[in-house]
């Protein structure tokens, strides 16, 4: 065992001081994000990005490593825009695995009032509000004042949408349940339409 872990050893022995390098850069990421002395958005963001412009400049130099921090730096200027808020906004997740606790809280709770082991699809047509709305009443409940819609016109534009979505989802329910009679009406509308006046 110990010959086999000094041949695999010595065959990688020009790869570790790329990967070294490479773990010293997720650390310095990681405790730049930790943001230990509780710092605004805007002084982590400073942080993080002389720090991405120091990996840039180091780039050329990082041999195998190139191509995977090339990615690193696409990746994370995708998720630059609301990579900072959770410095800003207190209560919110830094990392996708409290998020996901919490839409995972949803969906057991969702599980447990409908008895249902899928997305109800109440869920799936409404998510967009449902979710929401169970994030910001876990967060701080709700006055019934709060709940007024302020903006009449997104008020309502919101509800079309909904609307259409459920709309939608109803359409496919009818061919489900009825396909023959579904499709001789479709057939039907289609003859009417093909027919001169």
């Amino acid at each position: 065992m110990r010959k086999i872990l000094h041949q695999g050893l010595e065959a990688t022995v020009a790869l570790w001081p790329d990967l070294r390098r490479a773990f010293e850069w997720v650390h310095e990421a990681a405790e730049i994000l930790k943001n230990r002395a509780e710092d605004a958005s805007e002084t982590v963001r400073a942080q993080y990005q002389a720090f991405l412009e120091r990996m840039r400049q180091q780039a050329p130099t990082t041999g195998a490593l190139q191509e995977a921090l090339g990615h690193f730096l696409k990746v994370t200027e995708s998720y630059w825009p609301g990579l900072f808020h959770c410095y800003d906004i207190e209560g919110l997740s830094r990392t996708n695995n409290d998020l996901e606790q919490f839409f995972g809280g949803i969906r057991h709770q969702e599980r447990r009032t409908t008895g249902r082991k899928r997305a109800s699809p109440t869920l799936v047509v409404r998510g967009a509000v449902r979710v929401v709305a169970a994030t910001v009443s876990c967060v701080c409940p709700l006055t019934p004042e709060q709940l007024v819609p302020t903006d009449l016109g997104a008020w309502r534009a919101q509800r079309r949408f909904l609307q259409q979505r459920r709309q939608a989802r109803v359409l496919q329910r009818r061919f489900r349940r009825q396909p023959n009679e579904y499709l001789a009406a479709l057939e039907e509308r289609l003859i009417k339409l093909s027919l001169p006046p």
